[in-house]
């Protein structure tokens, strides 16, 4: 008995110990990550993974680690996929890895909706257009989604990944609109988010500017080419490196 204490009370400090190695690791990987972001950088996305990684050996029963590991392999799989010549098989890890990642999150936390809305995301992903695929992974997207509504529906994050879900799985206008509608409704809470003071450093602040650029692309299909230009260039005034907005308002430009 008197051993297994003396065991139990070795963990406790050395958990305890960890604690102050992991909470630098995560800090740094957040600035890694909003780095990366800032100049959408895939190479960016995977050293902040790689320090999230870092912190989770140091305590893995963090639920928070473990979503930043997902969001950054996440944006990483989402920067190699947009890129001229998208390298699949590098987005393809990139992507396991996030599931990887963010089902450790809402494990630990399943009250998580970012990472449920991210893992309802990546779900939908696997699926592209596959009859087999919607079998096997349909009722993940859907649980996710649900979940990330439940616990999050005043989250711009959540309502941004739900309307480019809706975006990517509109098959004609009256869908589009319901994409947009949504989008729309993330802009305002991400105002509203971008108003008001971080619960703390570490508070996730990505995802606005996509937003704005999903808005424009709704409007594009829409064939609303004005609205569509104009959220185009507030994405880019908020983001310049995105090169999605960049590349549709060139295109709106020439034509």
């Amino acid at each position: 008995m008197i051993r297994i204490l003396v065991i139990a009370m070795l963990a406790a400090a050395h958990a305890a110990a960890a604690d102050p190695v992991a909470d630098r690791l995560i800090r740094s990987g957040i600035t890694s990550f909003r780095e990366a972001y800032r100049m959408w950088d895939a190479a960016g996305f995977q050293e902040a993974a790689r320090q999230f990684e870092q912190a989770a050996k140091q305590n893995a029963s963090d639920s928070r680690t473990h979503y930043w590991r997902g969001t950054a392999w996440f944006h990483r799989m989402l920067q190699l996929r947009s890129q001229q010549a998208p390298d699949e098989r590098a987005a393809g890890d990139a992507m396991e890895r996030a599931i990887a990642s963010l089902e450790s999150a809402v494990k630990l936390n399943p009250r998580d909706a970012e990472s449920h809305a991210m893992l309802g995301t990546l779900y939908g992903m696997k699926i592209h257009g596959g009859m087999l695929r919607a079998i096997r992974f349909g009722p993940r997207v859907q649980e996710h989604q649900k979940q990330a509504l439940a616990h999050g529906a005043k989250n711009p994050r959540v309502k941004y990944l739900l309307g480019a879900a809706r975006f990517h799985t509109a098959k004609n206008p009256a869908d589009h609109r319901k994409a947009l509608a949504t989008l729309l409704e993330a802009e305002k809470l991400f105002a509203g988010e971008a108003a008001a003071p971080p619960k703390s450093a570490n508070s996730p602040r990505w995802g606005r500017s996509s937003c704005l650029t999903f808005i424009g692309r709704c409007h594009l299909r829409l064939g609303e080419r004005k609205q569509a230009a104009a959220y185009f260039r507030r994405a880019l005034a908020a983001h310049p490196n995105d090169h999605v907005a960049r590349r549709e308002l060139n295109q709106l430009n020439a034509n």
